[in-house]
This record gives C-alpha cells, sequence and structure tokens, in this order.
C-alpha cells in the first residue's frame, strides 16, 4: 500500500489506529462522515484504500476545520504561505522562540489563519494544541526544534488533496446538527472527546476546545440507531487495569472490541509501563 500521508503532528490523531478501525468499516461506502474529524487521519486512510465515494468532515475546531480544508482544496497555497511563516523563524535564530509567541498571539488575536495554525501545530510541545477557558490556544512552544520541513508539508497536503479533492465538505458544525442530517446509507465514525479530557462547553485541561455530555451523546447514538444509520465509535478505553471513563450502555446494542494503543506515554513518565487499550463500539448492523 501506499505511504498515507498526514499533514502534521496531532495529539488524539487516530493515524496510528486508523488501519484497525476501518477494518470494520464496510468495503464501499456512499458517504463518510466524521463529526469529529480533527486532522482527518481515519477519511484520508479511508480514502487511499477506495473505500468512500465521497466525505463529510467536521469539526467543532472551525479553524482546525479551514486547515484540513485548505489542506484539501488548496494544497498549494497552503504550503507557500507555511513556508513563508517558518523561514521568518530563522532571521533571528536567537529569538526563533520569540517567534513562535509572536505567530500565536496573532493568531489568537483573530486572524486564525489555517497557515499560522499549521505552524503552531508543527512547533508545540508533543503537538498537543491547548485551550484556556475562554478557548484560546495556550500551549507552548518545543524549543528543541523547529517545525516539520516546507517541503515535507507541501508534499503531505498535495498527497491528501489528491485522495479527498472534488469529494468532501467541510463544516463546523455542533456533532449533534451533523447527525440531525444524516441520511441512511450514510457511515459514521465518530471520535469524540473523551471523557475525564473536557467538560461540555471548555475543557479545563484545554485538549479540545468543546467538550460533550456524556447523556446527550447516547440519546443522539439511540437516534442513529433509530433511523438505521450505522456507526463506530472511539470512546475512552482503559491503561493497565484503570478504565477510562463510563463504558456506552448496553441498552444500545453495540459492539464493544478494545484497540491496543501502545504504551501508556503517562505511565512511562510515572516509571511505570502499561499498555492503552482504546474502546471501539460497532452498531448493531455491523459484524465482525
Amino acid at each position: 500500500m501506499p505511504k498515507v500521508p498526514h499533514l502534521v503532528q496531532y495529539q488524539g490523531s487516530k493515524r496510528g489506529l486508523a488501519p484497525e478501525i476501518i477494518r470494520y468499516f464496510p468495503n464501499t461506502i456512499n458517504r463518510l462522515i466524521e463529526p469529529f474529524s480533527g486532522t482527518c487521519a481515519v477519511s484520508i486512510l479511508t480514502a487511499l484504500q477506495q473505500r468512500a465515494n465521497s466525505f463529510w468532515l467536521n469539526d467543532i475546531n472551525q479553524p482546525l476545520s479551514n486547515l484540513m480544508e485548505m489542506c484539501v482544496q488548496n494544497p498549494l497555497e497552503l504550503s507557500k504561505q507555511y513556508e513563508d511563516i517558518w523561514q521568518r523563524q530563522f532571521q533571528d535564530a536567537q529569538n526563533h522562540i520569540h517567534y513562535y509567541y509572536e505567530i500565536r498571539d496573532a493568531f489568537n488575536d483573530g486572524s486564525k489563519d489555517p497557515a499560522k495554525m499549521l505552524f503552531l501545530l508543527a512547533r508545540v510541545v508533543k503537538g498537543a494544541i491547548r485551550y484556556n477557558a475562554q478557548g484560546i490556544m495556550n500551549q507552548s512552544c518545543d524549543k528543541r526544534r523547529y517545525g516539520t520541513r516546507p517541503n515535507i508539508i507541501k508534499n503531505n497536503a498535495l498527497a491528501i488533496s489528491s485522495l479527498l479533492d472534488g469529494k468532501t465538505i467541510f463544516t463546523s458544525l455542533d456533532y449533534k446538527d451533523v447527525l440531525q442530517k444524516a441520511q441512511p446509507g450514510d457511515f459514521i465514525y465518530m471520535d469524540p472527546p473523551y471523557q475525564g479530557t473536557s467538560q461540555k462547553n471548555l475543557a479545563k485541561d484545554s485538549r479540545y476546545i468543546q467538550g460533550i455530555d456524556f447523556d446527550e451523546f447516547i440519546a443522539e447514538l439511540e437516534k442513529l440507531n433509530n433511523r438505521g444509520i450505522d456507526f463506530i465509535v472511539s470512546y475512552d478505553g482503559q491503561t493497565g487495569d484503570k478504565v477510562i471513563g463510563k463504558c456506552l450502555p448496553d441498552t444500545l446494542g453495540l459492539t464493544h472490541l478494545y484497540l491496543n494503543a501502545g504504551v501508556s506515554t503517562q505511565a512511562t513518565l510515572n516509571g511505570q509501563k502499561a499498555i492503552t487499550y482504546e474502546s471501539l463500539y460497532l452498531s448493531k448492523n455491523i459484524h465482525l
């Protein structure tokens, strides 16, 4: 299989687990919908394997959605703008860290420019964007590196565009609005903010710009069941013996699987070694 392109590192991306996740997708999908699309790793792999005719990619984080839309629809312009921003950090090599914060301030002050967000993602610590209580990006700069080289960004952006351009729409809606507009025959993959990482409105630990309400989410899944729309959900799991979050209820009739996500980084930092398993829930018409 050709190499799977990815635009930039992004904590929480399903890039590593995507091959395992799409094993449970239908071989042919009319329209794949991702209400929590992030950097679109699952849809990119699905497109590479030619398993979906069209895509609806949505993320409530509008700057992130705009970034991926520009990547797909205008990859050369995105790459050029990124390269201009990336190169300017070397004009004063002693102050390249201060330059990062200048770009971050410009982004937060209202520009929400896709190329600026791409640069910030490329330079933040561990690819982990964080937001404060006002929804302002506040993650620190990785002082050890300058971010992804422009030629790599360009090549990946062009590859992603070749897979998704002309058959993808991008929105930044509440996930409930997306699910309401789904039609029988659509297939939905959901990777919502995990329990324990966010509140309903803004995340205290700030991994997500907006969280979801657990009970509301269950109600939305029940509606999909009643309408006969198939879906798969990635949601929490366990690390070692520690179960993270509440399982989705048996009343939904879902098949619950665990995917090996590798050694827990947090456990390693605490001097322990534990494997993280992420939960995958398959709606009742999906057969193993």
